[in-house]
């Protein structure tokens, strides 16, 4: 037996389809699973996510920028990073964008500051 709400779910395709979807997900947000609204929020949240990821897709983030970023995270300094990429002077021509990244270097960076290596690996100027 379908309920209103299977009746009324759909793809979303357009913005308002989208719109609509988060106006009744968040009315439905707190469901208890295995309940009609339960069951509802699940396929709703799969649909939105699909179509963020293709209407809103968000890109990685520059490698050196990554880097930066995940440094200031943990509080390290560039000499904290001396072994990971050989010199101190070496992590600050990386940071500068003097020198690229190796691969060993990577791997490295990488392991150190839990970074995904699908981040470091990009093209970068």
């Amino acid at each position: 037996m379908l309920t209103q709400f299977d009746m009324e779910i759909k793809a979303i395709k357009t913005e308002q389809d989208y719109e609509d979807a988060l106006a009744r997900l968040k009315s439905i947000f707190h469901a208890l699973p295995d309940t009609p609204d339960g069951d509802a929020a699940e396929v709703l949240s799969i649909l939105i996510e699909k179509y963020e990821d293709e209407h809103y897709p968000i890109e990685m983030p520059d490698p050196i920028e990554a880097i930066k970023f995940r440094m200031e995270q943990l509080g390290m300094k560039q000499k904290d990073l001396a072994e990971a990429v050989g010199f101190t002077s070496r992590v600050s021509e990386i940071l500068n964008r003097k020198r690229k990244l190796t691969l060993n270097m990577i791997r490295k960076l990488s392991e150190t500051l839990q970074i995904p290596t699908e981040v470091l690996v990009q093209k970068y100027d």
